[in-house]
């Protein structure tokens, strides 16, 4: 299934960026680019879009103003807020109007993804049943119960940021089978290399455990599955 996708920023550069990293990713098609909030809701009043991605400062009517009048008109698309601002009462109004993921300027690649995976893990367990069971629930509010593997809130190690181990941490507790690098890191759209410095992570925690698999017929590789608490 392709997911669709519009881009409201003013900067032609960054929404050319954003495209880019939106077609990287072949469960995604961008289906419109808008200049301001205004132009962006003229354009959802005639096309449905999945999921939105939305600047915060722009002209005419800015983005924030933009996420009121979609919740406003009920429009059901999840929005992603992509900005340079950082600020907390930026953030926290945002995410008050029910913002998917936050992203602020300059992104890498991987962190970009990690955000549409959000999105995508989000309709995937949505259009999956007609009933949810705690399990599927869970997942959606990034299951923080004692059966599931999750990233604790106090200082964590240089190199490990806790959106990426949170997102590696609910791949786990949705996958329960033994699972390789490479499968983890094509899941997450984040590099190998990326994902052997967090799977190393959460080996020493014991939130994951490993093994190795020789039966491969060549190189013996590194498998890990969620730990059983």
């Amino acid at each position: 299934m392709s997911y669709s996708v519009l881009i409201v920023e003013d900067d032609p550069m960054v929404s050319m960026i954003d495209e880019q990293y939106v077609l990287k990713n072949p469960d995604f098609t961008v289906i419109g680019n808008c200049r301001n909030g205004q132009e962006a809701i003229e354009f959802l009043k005639t096309q449905n879009a999945d999921l939105i991605l939305l600047d915060v400062f722009m002209p005419v009517m800015n983005g924030i103003e933009t996420l009121k009048k979609i919740r406003e008109l009920k429009i059901s698309s999840d929005v992603i807020m992509i900005t340079a601002a950082n600020d907390t009462s930026t953030i926290e109004g945002t995410m008050h109007l029910g913002v998917l993921d936050y992203l602020i300027k300059p992104f890498a690649f991987e962190r970009f993804n990690i955000a549409l995976q959000k999105f995508k893990n989000k309709m995937q367990v949505l259009k999956g049943s007609q009933i949810l069971d705690q399990k599927s629930v869970d997942s959606l509010i990034s299951n923080n119960t004692n059966n599931s593997i999750v990233a604790e809130e106090n200082i964590l190690p240089k190199g490990i940021q806790k959106t990426t181990l949170d997102h590696i941490c609910n791949y786990f507790n949705q996958n329960q089978t033994w699972q390789t690098v490479d499968m983890i890191s094509e899941a997450l759209g984040i590099s190998v290399v990326t994902a052997r410095t967090y799977l190393n992570y959460l080996v020493r925690e014991k939130k994951i455990q490993e093994d190795i698999n020789y039966n491969t017929g060549g190189r013996p590789c590194m498998l890990y599955k969620k730990s059983i608490l």
